[in-house]
């Protein structure tokens, strides 16, 4: 799914630079106008290096390429079959896309790519993978198998701003697959900006190949939201059992201290079965969308975040495979010390956590490590050449702390950058927004003042506080309002908005309005930050 100008297009009107310290050294300071092109010329100045010497795209994930850097923020969608994923994007889009397949049946094999295009159509995986303009040009190495099902297609609407691809969690195997699948999902978890695992909430349950596939987003876990779709076919007491269950499981899967965020409700455009959570549904909706529209905004800043973790994987690769270098005998005995160093390997885990305090999280995987490693010749792994450390480290203290900088800059001075179109405009304005006509928003179209109406019972209480010239004070209006129980925070701000005419009084029509505002917040609804218009009491209207 693509987007008008990420926080990575470059800024008109001005320019961010700063100088690297290699440009210091020759005196010809580099200028770099937007975190794009700051990010892609540190990759390949002083990472490269170093995952070239070390074989770190052999054994973790390809080399980054420009369009790595350029590419339009992405939403990778995974679930198992049936749980909604080809509706979903059709709910989000409005529109149906050349090869949707909507059914109950298995339709596990296959990788969809949605995106703009100037037609509409079906791109087969093998040419798009040589097209430099998108960054799936590194696919190429998962071979025809994988291409042969991954037709990416080209509608547009809200695909201009964001594109996204669609994973199928298969219940087959990789090897019956014809390609690795948990591979391909861990390499578009580094490419993407947000992963969504779609689950039924009419029949929840996450199969061992579901688990595996989860788990091999593993250090990706930041950008992963979940989406309980379907929740409109069961009933609310079963609705939070279902709910406790997947947090409980996703718990197990997703080992780490936060909750991941989980988004309830149904996301096609039918009439809901069960209407009775209508209101959460919608309000999670809204959530969802919220957090989709961020992506454009904060695409420059997560392709920087991800620049980092794949530095510090990449020292940790050339620590593992300097010391396996090492440790290895110069002329005889070399298979069976490879076999011994292979078995061993979470021994040496340990040594180089122990020696260069590195964090446990920030190691791969001991097992697949370790098969990677059964393949390879040690004999071809070089030495540890502290420079080339020292390079990612510097660029670790101090360019990527100004690239941050820059980010910043390019946020405050660029337009609010959100997703729009399809699904996103369809409660934005209007009477179908969310909360219209709720909380601080009711009486929004009333021709009449909608306090007036509970104003008799507030008048009663208004007299009973000795008024001078028809206003109370202060401490007379605390007395009443502290019955409410709310915190004085709040009380506070309930004060500030019904205070209209700022004289530190309360008159009958702003005490009444105090009230209905502490009504409000005890319903559950948010306070305004501003008095909305329809709120402003009649007499006070001619001095707004």
């Amino acid at each position: 799914m693509e987007q008008p100008g990420t926080a990575a297009s470059p800024v008109s009107g001005s320019m961010f630079s700063w100088v690297s310290k290699d440009a210091r050294r020759k005196k010809e300071p580099e200028l770099f106008q937007t975190v794009a092109e700051g990010l892609r010329q540190l990759y390949a100045q002083k990472l490269l290096p170093l995952e070239e010497h070390y074989r770190f795209h052999e054994f973790h994930s390809p080399a980054l390429e420009d369009a790595d850097f350029d590419n339009k923020p992405m939403v990778l969608l995974v679930g198992q079959y049936s749980t909604g994923k080809t509706t979903f994007i059709r709910h989000l889009i409005e529109q149906d896309f050349p090869g949707m397949r909507i059914g109950p049946e298995p339709t596990t094999d296959s990788f969809i790519a949605v995106m703009h295009g100037p037609t509409e159509g079906v791109v087969p995986g093998n040419a798009l993978v040589v097209d430099p303009r998108r960054p799936f040009r590194k696919l190429n190495a998962f071979g025809n198998a994988f291409l042969n099902r991954y037709p990416p297609i080209t509608p547009g609407g809200i695909l201009k701003t964001i594109s996204g691809q669609v994973g199928d969690e298969s219940h087959q195997n990789s090897r019956s697959l014809g390609y690795d699948f948990a591979a391909i999902l861990e390499w578009f978890a580094e490419r993407v900006d947000r992963i969504i695992l779609l689950f039924d909430a009419h029949k929840l349950d996450i199969s061992d190949e579901f688990s595996e596939v989860i788990k091999a987003l593993k250090n990706h876990e930041d950008k992963i939201r979940v989406v309980l779709n379907k929740a409109d076919q069961i009933e609310t007491q079963q609705l939070m059992r279902v709910y406790g269950a997947l947090m409980w499981s996703l718990g197990k899967i997703i080992n780490t201290p936060e909750v991941v965020r989980v988004y309830i409700g149904s996301f096609w455009s039918h009439p809901l079965l069960i209407p009775d959570n209508r209101k959460l549904f919608e309000a999670e909706e809204q959530d969802l969308f919220k957090d989709i529209q961020s992506l454009p905004r904060n695409a420059a800043l997560r392709k920087l975040n991800d620049l980092i973790k794949r530095a510090r994987l990449a020292k940790v690769h050339a620590y593992i495979i300097s010391s396996l270098k090492k440790e290895m005998p110069n002329v005889f005995g070399k298979e069976s010390k490879k076999k011994e160093l292979v078995n061993n390997l979470g021994e040496i885990y340990q040594k180089i956590e122990r020696e260069h305090q590195i964090s446990p999280g920030d190691f791969p995987s001991l097992r697949k490590m370790q098969e990677l490693l059964q393949t390879q010749d040690f004999s071809k792994f070089q030495a540890l050449k502290p420079k080339l450390l020292d390079t990612v480290d510097d660029m670790l203290a101090n360019d990527i702390a100004r690239l941050m900088v820059m980010v910043r800059q390019e946020e405050s001075l660029m337009p609010s950058q959100v997703v729009k179109g399809g699904a996103f405009d369809g409660t934005m304005n209007g009477p179908f927004g969310h909360g219209y006509g709720e909380g601080a928003g009711e009486g929004i179209d009333d021709v009449e003042w909608v306090v007036g109406k509970d104003k008799p019972t507030y008048d009663e209480i208004f007299y009973t506080l000795s008024p001078v010239n028809g206003k109370i004070t202060g401490a007379n209006a605390k007395k009443e309002m502290v019955k409410s129980k709310l915190p004085n925070t709040v009380l506070g701000k309930i004060w500030k908005l019904a205070d209209v005419d700022k004289d530190g009084l309360l008159d009958d029509e702003e005490f009444a309005l105090a009230n209905h505002l502490i009504k409000v917040k005890l319903e559950g609804h948010e306070l305004p930050a501003d008095l909305p218009p329809h709120l402003v009491p009649p007499s006070k209207r001619r001095h707004e």
